[in-house]
């Protein structure tokens, strides 16, 4: 081996990254990125879950259990509906999470010195949230409890009041459950943007994009044939996910086909119109391989797909409504395991069809002016 010509091939490496002034910045602002996302999301505790509160009793006593959710940092009261067939449409679009009953004659019961239930209602749609508001309620009740004891003189018996935890839409609160339908949009966002990212580089790079221009080829057809192959094959990934999830893992479906199909189908739109502007902005393979990691990286993290929106900072919630995967995960959950509808998931659909539109109209537009260039 040449120490000569091994320091020339180094020096000549070296020098076309230099060149490339997108690539060098992305590789050294991945990794500080990434770790101060993931020490901040990863590291953090569930908090702030939108609670609805079912106050039947309508004494001192039931405001006096419902401020002790609302102070503990864990629970944020957003609702006050007046019975639980009011509260399914809450739980069913996210707009809460946790509900607490308390049953009408509580303040009553508890001066007589008896038990008296207390219902926590949690959304199972998210195992791993579900599972911590469990225990925090369960924590927040035995707490509150001890108080009423404390205030009353009595010794300390059995308890006074008894949390009755019923987990909605996923009761055995298998991880599985929550996995699935999420893995479904990933999977789909995954093979879309890094096959497409490199749609139009590649064929710079080789040359062919130049011939190609020279045909009778319209640009639309051309677009088409590039996109509807990879659509084709992300269909049937996503179809393989789904029966091995719903066959092999049991996973739930209660939802309408139809509800899914449209939430994939503006995903799709957004996957397609992300990986075609990553092709069109680099120059290189490697540069398209480079950004699409520097997307899809804070996309997972950010999105609830792994770590609960929940449990991320205050300052950092902003940022996860500027992730297209975060609605379509809303979208397919709610589906599979609450069988919500799209009046249901409305808003939802808004936002995916925002950047549906959006996303996939500037690529296309980026698309045919750089055709044209």
């Amino acid at each position: 081996m040449s120490l000569r010509r091994l320091r020339l091939i180094i020096w000549k490496e070296l020098l076309q990254l230099r060149r490339d002034r997108l690539l060098l910045p992305l590789i050294f602002m991945m990794p500080v990125m990434y770790v101060i996302m993931f020490g901040y999301v990863v590291g953090s505790d569930v908090r702030n879950l939108p609670t609805a509160v079912i106050d039947h009793d309508n004494t001192v006593m039931s405001r006096r259990i419902a401020d002790a959710f609302s102070a503990s940092g864990y629970f944020v009261i957003t609702a006050h509906p007046s019975s639980e067939a009011s509260l399914q449409p809450l739980i069913d679009g996210g707009a809460a999470r946790v509900a607490i009953v308390i049953e009408r004659g509580t303040e009553a019961a508890l001066r007589r010195g008896e038990t008296v239930p207390l219902g926590v209602i949690v959304d199972g749609a998210d195992s791993k949230t579900a599972s911590v508001a469990s225990g925090y309620a369960a924590e927040i009740v035995a707490a509150f409890d001890r108080r009423l004891l404390d205030e009353s003189g009595r010794a300390a018996g059995g308890p006074k009041i008894d949390a009755r935890v019923r987990v909605m839409f996923n009761p055995s609160l298998k991880s599985v459950n929550a996995m699935v339908p999420g893995l479904v949009a990933s999977v789909l966002m995954l093979s879309i943007m890094v096959i497409m990212s490199q749609a139009v580089v590649r064929e710079r790079a080789r040359g062919t994009l130049e011939q190609m221009m020279v045909t009778p080829i319209t640009r639309g057809e051309y677009l088409a044939g590039k996109v509807v192959p990879y659509v084709a094959i992300a269909s049937v990934q996503m179809t393989f996910v789904v029966l091995i999830g719903r066959y092999w893992f049991g996973v739930p479906f209660h939802g309408s086909v139809w509800t899914v199909a449209l939430g994939l189908v503006l995903f799709t739109f957004t996957s397609i119109g992300m990986g075609l502007l990553v092709s069109l902005v680099s120059r290189t393979q490697q540069q398209a391989q480079q950004m699409v990691m520097f997307i899809l990286i804070p996309t997972i993290v950010l999105s609830g797909f792994i770590f609960p929106i929940e449990s991320m900072p205050a300052e950092i919630v902003p940022l996860t409504y500027l992730i297209p995967l975060r609605y379509a995960l809303v979208v397919l959950r709610s589906a599979f395991l609450k069988g919500s509808g799209i009046g249901d998931l409305l808003w939802q659909f808004v936002g995916m069809a925002a950047f549906a539109v959006g996303i996939f109209g500037l690529a296309v537009a980026r698309f045919q002016k750089r055709l044209a260039e």
